[in-house]
């Protein structure tokens, strides 16, 4: 089982948390003015790299809180979590530290 640490609760199983898709998208300033296509590239289309990847989290079954894990598509570890609403964490600083 896959441990994630939660940056509010600490570490937990995975199984305490639903993923909620790529970290760090903004939302269009006025979706109003968008046609068919630009809304459904906003709602539907994300990245999807091998490699490190931002992903949103939701502690489900814990603090109920978002927030944002940086995540290895290759081998599906999680690099480092910090809260929703802070800058992404330098992932060479993260691999030196290990």
């Amino acid at each position: 089982m896959l441990l994630i640490e939660c940056p509010h609760c600490g570490p937990r199983a995975e199984i305490e948390f639903r993923c909620g898709g790529e970290a760090h998208i903004a939302r269009p300033a006025d979706p109003s003015a968008l046609d068919d296509n630009a809304w459904a590239e906003f709602l539907f289309y994300r990245s999807s790299p091998k490699g490190v990847h931002a992903e949103r989290w939701n502690h489900a079954h814990g603090c109920q809180r978002w927030f944002n894990a940086l995540r290895d598509t290759m081998s599906d570890r999680i690099l480092a979590t910090y809260p929703a609403g802070a800058a992404r964490p330098n992932i060479t600083t993260i691999e030196a530290a290990r």
